[in-house]
């Protein structure tokens, strides 16, 4: 994988002072589908440890949904999906470190996809903590509007229409601000002896200088969200960690390194 970085403009990111923030690579809008070949080739290699995140990813929008069906709040089903998409980046953890493993040459197993958000735990779990703040601060977003929802109109999807559009645009605005805050984050940690700040402000700061490629990598995740949900959540078995492979090689593909990387 090519490693041909240019030297960055200057930004009110990168001139923060913040904290450090790891130079990116300007990258071109075909690099997401080169990710995905590359993390669908991890896929075929680790298939067992695939289907086990898998089917732990395909549990938790289940879980979500059981939910609401037990609340019957019919308009909970937006916010939820934001939330999946939330606390996704924190629990692709062991994905990450799948790929790391095969990329070094190593069998990777369970126990140590496991134990990878051990290897920067205090600034992983900052960074958990950061994504549940925001699932919750969004939660609180969508309550509010589901209260503006007049008791009186029914059920039907023209009179659901204002409420599910105005919750799509704030669900939109609140998925922008995640992903710039965790595209790249968790694989910073997960392999960098960083603090919080410097891998928060590194993603950002790739995806503002990155920002046509980036959106086609959301692009590409949003659909396969969607598929998950149309599947019934069968989908997300396959489709959730062929996202976190793909991510990992979008973040070696992206972020300076010390050395050239050896996987292609």
């Amino acid at each position: 994988m090519s490693q041909h970085f240019e030297e960055e403009p200057h930004n009110a990111i990168t001139d923060s002072g913040i904290a450090r923030v790891i130079p990116c690579k300007k990258l071109e809008a075909g690099d997401p589908l080169k990710w995905l070949a590359l993390g669908f080739r991890d896929l075929l290699k680790a298939p067992i440890l695939t289907v086990f995140f898998g089917v732990f990813f395909a549990l938790i929008p289940w879980l979500i949904t059981y939910a609401v069906a037990l609340t019957g709040w019919h308009l909970v089903i937006l916010p939820a999906m934001v939330c999946f998409m939330l606390i996704g980046p924190f629990l692709a953890a062991g994905l990450y470190d799948i790929s790391w493993e095969l990329e070094k040459g190593h069998t990777p197993s369970l126990w140590h996809a496991v134990k990878a958000v051990k290897r920067n735990a205090v600034n992983e779990w900052g960074f958990g903590i950061l994504l549940t703040v925001l699932m919750i601060f969004w939660l609180r977003v969508a309550s509010m509007i589901h209260a503006l929802y007049p008791a009186y109109l029914g059920d039907n999807l023209e009179e659901l229409l204002p409420f599910l559009a105005l919750g799509s645009v704030v669900g939109a605005a609140f998925t922008a601000i995640v992903f710039f805050l965790s595209a790249f984050t968790q694989p910073i940690l997960i392999e960098r002896k960083v603090d919080l700040a410097t891998a928060v402000l590194t993603s950002v700061n790739a995806v503002w200088l990155n920002k046509g490629p980036m959106f086609i990598w959301a692009m590409i995740i949003f659909t396969a969200v969607v598929i998950g949900f149309l599947t019934g959540f069968i989908g997300f078995i396959l489709l959730m960690p062929l996202i976190g492979y793909a991510t990992w090689h979008g973040y070696i593909d992206t972020i300076e390194v010390k050395r050239a990387r050896k996987y292609e």
